[in-house]
């Protein structure tokens, strides 16, 4: 099967990935298509590039794997609405039709939204778990190695745990729905005013400004946690299985009151709430890295799933697991499902597997659609943008100047990133020795809550200089601490600002370190490392940045605003940047002064805010 795509729809972040002899060529999420965040209709924008990409039609794929199975999916729905009968009656009725239209099947859907492809190629399926565990495995460094996979739901599984051996995956143990560490997150992101599914980050960026006050209440009341790290939820102060909400009014008596909406203020109270979730599932994901390293007997571990994005508890697996080494696919959540059922089938009908002796095999996630200078220009000239081409150094001798002077810089280079984090192609850049960045570029360039914490871009020979990190963190995917000699303590030892009962605002600005941009409150860092083998034209200009200031690291935030997907196009890229308070752009060697482009509204995106 020489040419093989995978795709992932209808739940959430959708996608499309292709294969060539096994190697993978091109991956992008539908939503940076459509810009519609989070989209989870059928990845049809996506796959048509990555078709492109490869230079095929439809009619010349060997086959396209479905990244889970729709009727054992179906099954588990219709049993929890029978089991919770006549509560479940509304969610039967809201929710069938979806699935006898499209979700049912998707051997149909596939062959019409893809058009041209020939009736001899088939339709494959794997499980949802399975996907993941391929993703994570097949483009690690490693020969061998434990698979943990944690997220939501799947078909039935929850949680597993598996091996990968050369071209072979094994499935060893499970855990099943409901009882989901995924889920039991998900509730505390929409108690906490949230949007599920794409504000589990935004909690675990709240957390250090709490205490683990309710972290007892979680283990006494919500959570029967076992050694090896399987548990069962207490389902009496759950409502996911019976309407629409997350919890009920027994949660919310629990935890002190009802859910906060999205436009009320942020109290101690979810500061608290998010700290006790968040220390919670550092443990679980611990006991299940130590029970995976029990099963299966190996030193390393890959990870997936939506909870493999909680680069706080991957930290810790890191500094304080079993293992000698973690790889966590970048694309960790449902995206990444559509690469993982592509390698799973190819893996799976034959194909040999080569793990890279220098890296992964993921091309630095840099797997999404690229655009010359002709298409560069296109796009400007049609907005009228004032723009001057310039060389390479000059473009790493201009965005040097600026940065030392405070401005913000969007950065649109090379291919785009597959997966939630920019990582030096579509990017915002700072200064992160700034007191002021902060708060700058998330009020005024990324319109979105002020306690969200910016990531570092570090050379990765300096990392050990300003971190507590000795291995690569090239997707933005650990968390680890600034050594103490950057930091900057309280009175009595603490970093400013970590105290409960203050304004969130005033916690927020209290500069914690020599690096205060990108330091949260807890002195910890969410670290990208980059070097030239992985990003090259990154590297070089953060090698650049370094040499004139002495400080090897930038903030790196993606480039867009709060809403709206991370920018694909130079379109997008001039868009986003005439409508937010970005000093400079940089597309390829054009760049661009805000202050002199045209004075006339400019169409934005339908943001759907969270």
């Amino acid at each position: 099967m020489r040419h093989l795509l995978g795709i992932s729809a209808y739940y959430h972040d959708s996608a499309a990935a292709l294969l060539r002899d096994g190697e993978i060529l091109a991956a992008a999420q539908e939503e940076r298509f459509t810009r519609r965040k989070n989209d989870d209709r059928f990845p049809v924008h996506a796959a048509r590039y990555c078709l492109a990409e490869a230079g095929i039609q439809a009619d010349q794929l060997d086959g396209v794997v479905f990244y889970d199975k729709p009727i054992p999916k179906f099954a588990r729905f219709l049993e929890t609405c029978v089991g919770v009968a006549p509560q479940g009656l509304t969610t039967f009725l809201r929710f069938t039709p979806a699935w006898l239209s499209s979700k049912l099947n998707v051997k149909a859907e596939i062959r019409e939204e893809l058009g041209g492809m020939a009736e001899s190629v088939p339709v494959l399926f794997t499980e949802h778990h399975q996907a993941h565990a391929a993703s994570a495995f097949f483009p690690s460094p490693f020969p061998s190695a434990a698979i943990l996979t944690v997220d939501g739901v799947g078909e039935y599984a929850t949680t597993t745990i598996g091996k990968g051996n050369g071209s072979r995956l094994e499935m060893i143990q499970e855990q099943r729905f409901p009882h989901s560490l995924g889920l039991l997150y998900s509730a505390f992101t929409a108690y906490c005013g949230f949007r599920v599914n794409s504000g589990e980050y935004k909690l675990m960026g709240l957390a250090p400004y709490g205490k683990p006050t309710y972290l007892e209440s979680i283990r006494s009341q919500l959570i029967d946690l076992r050694d090896d790290g399987s548990f069962r939820l207490n389902l009496d102060y759950f409502d996911f299985l019976r309407g629409f909400r997350m919890t009920n009014a027994r949660f919310d008596q629990l935890f002190g009151g009802s859910p906060r909406r999205p436009d009320q203020r942020i109290e101690a109270r979810h500061a608290d709430l998010a700290r006790s979730i968040q220390e919670l599932t550092e443990e679980v994901m611990l006991r299940l890295a130590r029970e995976a390293h029990r099963v299966t007997g190996e030193d390393r571990l890959c990870m997936a799933g939506g909870v493999a994005l909680n680069c706080v508890a991957n930290g810790r697996i890191q500094r304080e697991g079993p293992f000698r080494e973690i790889w966590i696919q970048p694309a960790a959540g449902d995206a990444g499902g559509a690469l993982g059922a592509a390698l799973a089938v190819w893996h799976g009908k034959g194909g040999i597997r080569n793990p890279s002796r220098s890296g992964d095999t993921m091309r630095g996630a840099l797997l999404g659609p690229e655009f010359g200078d002709v298409a560069v220009e296109k796009a400007l000239r049609e907005h009228g943008a004032i723009f001057e081409r310039v060389t390479d150094e000059e473009v790493d001798r201009r965005v040097v100047e600026w940065l030392a002077r405070e401005k913000v810089i969007g950065w649109f280079q090379g291919r785009m990133e597959f997966g939630p984090r920019a990582l030096g192609s579509r990017s915002i850049l700072g200064d992160p020795r700034s007191v002021r960045m902060q708060s700058q570029m998330n009020l005024r360039v990324k319109f979105r809550e002020s306690f969200r914490p910016f990531a570092p871009a570090v050379l990765r020979e300096q990392v050990a200089d300003l971190f507590d990190l000795s291995v690569d963190s090239p997707y933005m995917l650990l968390v680890a601490p600034v050594l103490e000699r950057h930091r900057i303590t309280g009175p009595d030892g603490a970093a400013p600002g970590s105290e409960s009962g203050e304004d969130l605002v005033e916690r927020v600005n209290r500069p914690r370190s020599t690096l205060p941009a990108i330091t949260h409150v807890d002195w910890s860092a969410r670290i990208q490392t980059v070097s030239a083998e992985h990003h090259p034209r990154f590297e070089r200009l953060l090698r650049r940045w370094y040499e004139v200031t002495g400080c090897p690291a930038l903030v790196n935030t993606s480039f867009n605003v709060r809403g709206e997907p991370i920018v694909c196009t130079p379109d997008d890229a001039y868009r986003c940047f005439v409508n937010s308070e970005m000093d400079h752009l940089v597309i390829g060697n054009h760049v661009l002064d805000r202050a002199a482009q045209p004075h006339r509204p400019v169409q934005q995106f339908d943001r759907d805010q969270d």
